[in-house]
């Protein structure tokens, strides 16, 4: 009986993955609520803004996020506890909620590509921080139910978000949606203050879950 019960408990979903879903909900609802309009707003608020701006934007942040995450993650990979991929995960998440202020106040296109910068900065440092410690601390057994509800998070988070920042953007313009857009980074970084006691000071190389092919 009592090695079924410390069965169950060594499956229990943790505090860690818990805390990290919760993070990634508050986050990609946040930019939810603005990237399906950025576009939109791009054209309509920036001076000499069109839809070249847009798409330039858009590529910026992608090119620039995939390009630096690779030496970043290098990097953490060199240190085999988790103290430098805690500390990657909370400055890169706080520094993505300073491009929807950066986008608030533009009005020359290189402002708009200035955020895209910072943002792209701050999701290289996140993203690959954000998959090796989530992976650690995934229970044995629960890889596919982690996962599964990290990225169902993520989609509800986004989906709702998307229709209400459109309803929101229609009725009462775009400031609420990048303060919104602020305010839930700012909160999804600081959930992971939670799990400080929790990172590891030394990584075993088997605890490692790879994320599973989307």
């Amino acid at each position: 009986m009592n090695m079924v019960k410390r069965k169950k408990k060594r499956n229990k979903i943790n505090k860690v993955v818990k805390i990290m879903i919760y993070s990634d909900l508050f986050m990609n609802s946040g930019w939810g609520l603005i990237s399906p309009i950025l576009a939109v707003f791009i054209v309509k608020n920036v001076p000499g803004g069109d839809v070249r701006v847009a798409g330039i934007a858009v590529g910026i942040y992608l090119v620039l996020k995939s390009i630096l995450q690779i030496p970043i993650a290098n990097f953490l990979d060199k240190n085999h506890g988790e103290k430098d991929d805690h500390l990657a995960l909370f400055l890169g998440t706080l520094l993505t909620a300073v491009s929807p202020v950066i986008f608030l106040f533009s009005t020359e296109a290189w402002h708009i590509y200035a955020g895209q910068v910072i943002h792209a900065l701050g999701m290289a440092m996140a993203v690959p921080s954000w998959y090796a410690i989530f992976g650690r601390h995934i229970p044995k057994k629960r890889e596919a139910l982690c996962w599964g509800l990290d990225s169902s998070a993520m989609g509800l988070g986004g989906g709702i978000a998307g229709i209400v920042g459109g309803t929101i953007a229609s009725q009462f313009g775009f400031t609420p949606l990048f303060i919104g857009v602020t305010v839930l980074n700012v909160l999804a970084a600081l959930l992971f203050l939670l799990i400080i006691k929790d990172i590891l000071p030394k990584v075993p190389q088997k605890r490692v879950y790879p994320m599973p092919k989307s």
